[in-house]
């Protein structure tokens, strides 16, 4: 009996048919996995940093946004190798500022928290209704109460309740400070991953133009510049280190509340004489 168990344990297991083995050595080869096939289909995503308005491209989003990606829109067009990897401050007239808010705006793809004292951007604020009437994006946007009273604001505003007044008054609230002081804040955060804030208000002046066109001014002798140059002293600053994004995230949320909470009150949300530009 011992040598019958032993003879039974160091028996060998015959080898599988070749015409078994050939049916599995096929299935193998053979079936994939339909996951692997979908993600073989799917092209490669490039990401186009010489887009600037994405707004027509979803696939430019900042996922992976670096602050590298503005260099290009610098005097120099380069940063210096000491720069920072989460902050970089720009300077209007120096830098084009118009084109850095566009590329960052245009690339929402989640959400936009917005409070802006000057508010007299045509382009911009097309990028923005935009953003208002996608579902898909989470927009919160507190505007000036005195600000908004100016002509130009009052336009741009008065169009945007005429293309989506629904979405409009969802999304938008005119208003002051939790003491009844200007609405100063000059910034936002995009999707939860970058930031912007400064003393740049947007408009012509604030932002540096000269006929029209929005471009890099590299004269520093403004007797050089050209005819319609003009620039208020004014900086922008773009960040993505994650304390300073949440922190200022959840601080345009509050400001937005306090704001929607006194256009309740009043029960109409009517622009005030406008200030001067601050």
């Amino acid at each position: 009996m011992i040598f019958a168990i032993r003879n039974l344990r160091t028996k060998e297991i015959p080898p599988m048919t070749t015409h078994k083995a050939a049916q599995t050595t096929a299935h193998a080869t053979t079936h994939t996995p339909v996951h692997a096939k979908q993600q073989a289909a799917m092209p490669d995503r490039v990401k186009k940093t010489g887009v600037v308005n994405a707004i027509s491209d979803n696939a430019q989003s900042l996922q992976d946004f670096e602050l590298t990606d503005l260099q290009q829109f610098t005097r120099e067009g380069v940063y210096s190798n000491t720069a920072s990897k989460d902050f970089h401050l720009f300077y209007v007239g120096r830098d084009n500022v118009h084109e850095i808010l566009k590329y960052v705006l245009s690339r929402a793809r989640v959400s936009l928290y917005l409070n802006m004292f000057g508010y007299d951007d045509d382009e911009l604020n097309q990028i923005i209704m935009q953003k208002v009437m996608d579902p898909s994006v989470t927009v919160v946007i507190t505007l000036d109460k005195s600000q908004s009273g100016g002509a130009h604001e009052k336009a741009l505003l008065d169009q945007d309740k005429k293309q989506n007044l629904s979405d409009f008054n969802s999304h938008i609230v005119v208003g002051q400070s939790a003491t009844h002081q200007i609405s100063h804040t000059k910034g936002f955060v995009v999707d939860g991953k970058v930031g912007a804030e400064g003393s740049t208000n947007w408009s012509d002046s604030g932002e540096g133009t000269y006929n029209g066109p929005w471009q890099v001014i590299g004269n520093a002798d403004p007797s050089k510049n050209p005819a319609g140059y003009k620039a208020q002293n004014n900086t922008q600053s773009i960040f993505t280190d994650a304390d300073s994004i949440n922190r200022f995230q959840t601080e345009l949320i509050n400001e937005h509340l306090i704001a929607q909470k006194q256009a309740s009150a009043s029960g109409s949300t009517a622009p005030a004489k406008k200030r001067a530009n601050s």
